[in-house]
């Protein structure tokens, strides 16, 4: 998929103070933040005197093409996995500050795209691009470091888990895996059947309010799913001291999942256990908590160590950014 640009104007030929002019035109500011873009800092309102802090990068080539990814999905994409952070420590996000890395000759539309993703994703929660900083460089390079709020509440960290507690996922698992398998072999925009995968890999959907909602249910453990379910469950197994049992029966295996993987000739479970990059919450509850409908039961938390898969003896991994 290529895109093309009408106006021939780069960002070079904006300068860095017109590049910072242009970006924050086209962001609104929301009440958390005190203090927003045009001074030396931001200052962000920290309610109950803590702040949830999290950073993250996306670098071209590596989390991104330009020729599958619009600027608008690097946007949204960049601004999602970072939010889901904070709303996998219970708390509500308040504001971004936004590092970018630009090459001098990338069209101003491509800038005002990667914007208006970024405002988009944040606007309906109500969070604000508070601030961040510009470089030229060889690549486009997208660093964000988001801000939350806990609400007076404590955070929910990865090492609460205890056995007979059960274990429960809110948001969507191996899609995101499944559209880049798609572009990878050459499949994306082959069939409307597999659009949503495709849009799934470019940006995820977190499901941001289950993070403050399961909190305040109790939960004990949780943690955004980035990795893969396996792996990063692995971490609530570690930190607990405990085995995190995972039921492979528990995930249901939609229509384009299904047929993405009959295309493809992969195991579905895979995309679903081992996949990265759709940004789910996985937590971990009291057995008696009654969970609302976004959050699903798929495993339980038994006495002993790791991550095992009922009925599954093969080894499945999960995403190392040094071994993957």
């Amino acid at each position: 998929m290529e895109h093309t640009w009408r106006c021939a104007i780069t960002v070079a030929d904006l300068g860095e103070f017109g590049i910072i002019a242009r970006i924050v035109g086209r962001l609104p500011q929301f009440p958390a933040v005190l203090l927003g873009p045009g001074d030396d800092a931001a200052v962000v309102r920290a309610p109950d005197g803590r702040m949830v802090v999290t950073t993250d990068l996306l670098l071209e080539g590596r989390h991104f093409r330009r020729d599958w990814s619009s600027p608008y999905d690097v946007g949204r994409k960049a601004a999602a996995q970072n939010l889901a952070d904070v709303a996998a420590m219970g708390a509500a996000p308040t504001a971004l500050v936004v590092g970018l890395g630009l090459p001098g000759d990338l069209p101003t539309e491509w800038l005002d795209g990667l914007t208006d993703g970024f405002r988009d994703e944040c606007a309906p929660i109500g969070v604000s691009v508070a601030g961040g900083d510009i470089v030229r460089s060889e690549q486009v390079v997208v660093a964000v470091t988001a801000l939350g709020d806990l609400g007076g509440r404590p955070p929910v960290t990865r090492s609460g888990a205890q056995p007979r507690q059960v274990l429960a996922v809110a948001g969507r698992l191996g899609r995101a895996a499944a559209g880049l398998a798609l572009f990878l072999a050459g499949r994306a925009g082959t069939s409307e059947r597999f659009a949503e995968l495709e849009d799934a890999h470019r940006r995820p959907s977190p499901p941001y309010a289950c993070g403050p909602a399961a909190a305040a249910l109790g939960a004990t453990a949780m943690l955004d799913v980035s990795d893969g379910l396996l792996q990063d469950v692995g971490h609530i197994a570690e930190a607990s001291g405990v085995c995190v049992e995972i039921d492979p029966d528990a995930f249901p295996l939609d229509e384009p999942l299904a047929a993405a993987a009959a295309e493809l000739g992969e195991d579905p479970l895979r995309w679903i256990l081992t996949g990265g990059e759709d940004h789910a919450l996985a937590a971990v509850f009291p057995a008696e908590v009654p969970l609302p409908a976004e959050w699903r039961v798929v495993g339980r938390i038994a006495e002993g160590k790791g991550v095992q898969v009922r009925g599954h003896e093969e080894a499945y991994g999960g995403w190392d950014h040094f071994r993957s």
